[in-house]
């Protein structure tokens, strides 16, 4: 099965609103595959639906790049104050896996639609008859 290679021009028509160079695309690119296998032993079989899932993890990576251009907070708000100006920011309560990517709601879409895949699969092995 062969790999999804990274069409700028579709990945552009899904999300018009990235502004990024070809590098940072294609840097995000290859930061989504170290996250998702894009190869032919990937847990993901459709090539559509893997495809999908790379192009979310390339806008969350551009959603967070975007936020830390902005010097925007990661999280919700927890705490805010007026007088000298205080905040912060938490994750709330979700586990450390799923925290980086709950960041931004192209993440979490890749999370919820993953979860399939983060399930434990069992795979009986052989059952050999003990031979006396």
């Amino acid at each position: 099965m062969p790999a999804v290679v990274f069409d700028k021009a579709r990945f552009q028509a899904a999300y018009p609103e990235v502004q990024a160079t070809d590098a940072q695309l294609e840097m995000w690119f290859t930061q989504a595959e170290s996250l998702l296998d894009n190869t032919d032993h990937s847990i993901v079989k459709k090539l559509e639906e893997r495809e999908m899932l790379l192009f979310l993890l390339v806008r969350h990576f551009a959603a967070l790049n975007e936020r830390a251009a902005q010097g925007g907070l990661v999280g919700r708000i927890a705490s805010a104050a007026e007088g000298s100006v205080s905040v912060s920011a938490d994750m709330g309560a979700v586990g450390s896996d799923a925290a980086w990517y709950l960041q931004t709601p192209y993440g979490a879409t890749y999370w919820q639609l993953t979860a399939k895949y983060r399930r434990f699969r069992y795979v009986p092995g052989v059952c050999y008859a003990r031979r006396r």
